[in-house]
């Protein structure tokens, strides 16, 4: 029997990452809903491979800053699917502004993607867990505030927002686990180039990667199978940046 059978999951944002772990939960025996915002395409690619897998499917386009639409969205896969084991909250925005640059817009902008929508997501499922009697939550948040370095010029309001799902993470983790939920995050290094890296970037990044690589979508892949398996693991958060913080 495959270690999901049976169970239903939600990822959201399946622009890069998201895809990869919508189709490796199908194959541990999951149904799948996936939520997209403006990337249709890899979702539905995400969605066809998750069906030739023999699982089920689902596709909800959410704007993840609506507690309205997260609510709605949660009932629907409840309802097609027949409920909720496991919620990885994968969509995030990056972006670059310089300080002088910024204001409250890329503050909410930033808060909204990457914070308060895996906040919105969790509230509207861990009802729907505790009646199956546990479940699962994954969160992403970054390398960076984890190793409270903020290293590069131009991110504040990121490097904030993924902070706090750090704290978001530890603080559902208490609340819930009693309840048989467990709730963990993952910390991304370097697993993909961004695009429109530049020879000398790419060098850095390596050149500062004690493992010499880029990670691949596979390695965050694995990180989430083994929180999902590891039963007596809540409030973690592990990074996947083939040693990155160590320099």
């Amino acid at each position: 029997m495959k270690p999901l059978e049976g169970k239903s999951a939600i990822v959201t944002g399946t622009r890069r990452l998201g895809a990869a772990i919508g189709v490796a939960l199908a194959a541990d025996g999951a149904d799948v809903a996936l939520t997209w915002r403006s990337s249709r395409e890899p979702a539905e690619k995400a969605a066809e491979s998750i069906r030739g897998a023999g699982r089920r499917a689902l596709l909800l386009k959410v704007d993840l800053s609506s507690e309205a639409a997260v609510e709605e969205a949660a009932r629907r896969v409840a309802a097609d699917l027949g409920g909720v084991d496991v919620l990885v909250n994968v969509a995030s925005i990056y972006e670059r502004v310089s300080l002088e640059e910024s204001g409250g817009s890329d503050w909410d902008r930033n808060m909204a993607a990457n914070a308060r929508g895996a906040y919105l997501f969790a509230r509207a499922v861990i009802p729907m867990m505790k009646a199956r009697g546990g479940g699962s939550i994954i969160n992403f948040t970054d390398w960076l505030p984890v190793s409270r370095r903020p290293r590069y010029h131009g991110y504040t309001a990121y490097y904030a927002s993924k902070a706090a799902v750090v704290a978001l993470t530890e603080s559902l983790a208490l609340e819930t686990a009693r309840d048989g939920i467990r709730v963990n995050a993952i910390a991304p290094g370097p697993i993909l180039p961004h695009r429109g890296i530049t020879e000398e970037e790419d060098a850095e990044v390596l050149r500062n990667t004690p493992m010499g690589r880029w990670g691949g979508e596979q390695s965050v892949v694995q990180a989430v199978r083994a929180l999902l398996m590891c039963e007596f693991v809540t409030g973690e958060v592990i990074r996947v940046d083939g040693g990155r913080h160590l320099r």
